[in-house]
């Protein structure tokens, strides 16, 4: 009797016409087939997963007005804010009394909290530290509102 072979020369087990994919080896894997194919166990995750994870959708209110900066400084700690987290800056927002807001304050590009008192408003650090009231005499030109700080871990 003659041995079976299939079309690439390997030999076929005793008494098999053509080789079936669960005796293949090195095609996607043991006994998986064509690579193609999807074996295995489904996940019981998949019914709950409704697509990729879009930090955009969940962080970002108006795109074209949201941007990343990298923070220096630990005068916003008591905020959650540290050296070297980033923070996302809604340029279209309006601040409220005890806003986080980046501000360039005399010429310098700071981030401080935003208290509005009667008359005037101030610019503080949550730690005390640095304190001034925008007056007449103050450059300010608010640039944005701080609406998240990605912090590492």
């Amino acid at each position: 009797m003659g041995e079976t072979y299939d079309s690439r020369g390997g030999r076929a087990l005793p008494g098999a016409d053509r080789f079936d994919a669960a005796s293949r080896v090195g095609e996607g894997g043991a006994g998986t087939g064509t690579p193609e194919q999807a074996h295995g166990f489904p996940s019981p995750a998949q019914d709950y997963f409704h697509g990729g994870l879009d930090l955009n959708r969940l962080l970002v209110r108006d795109r074209a007005s949201t941007f990343l900066m990298r923070v220096e400084g630990n005068g916003m700690a008591a905020a959650g804010i540290s050296a070297g987290d980033e923070i996302l800056v809604d340029r279209a927002l309006t601040p409220q009394d005890r806003s986080v807001v980046v501000a360039i304050l005399d010429g310098e590009l700071t981030v401080r909290r935003w208290h509005v008192r009667p008359g005037t408003v101030v610019l503080a650090t949550d730690d005390g530290a640095q304190v001034t009231r925008v007056g007449e005499d103050t450059e300010l030109v608010l640039w944005g509102v701080v609406t998240r700080s990605l912090h590492r871990v």
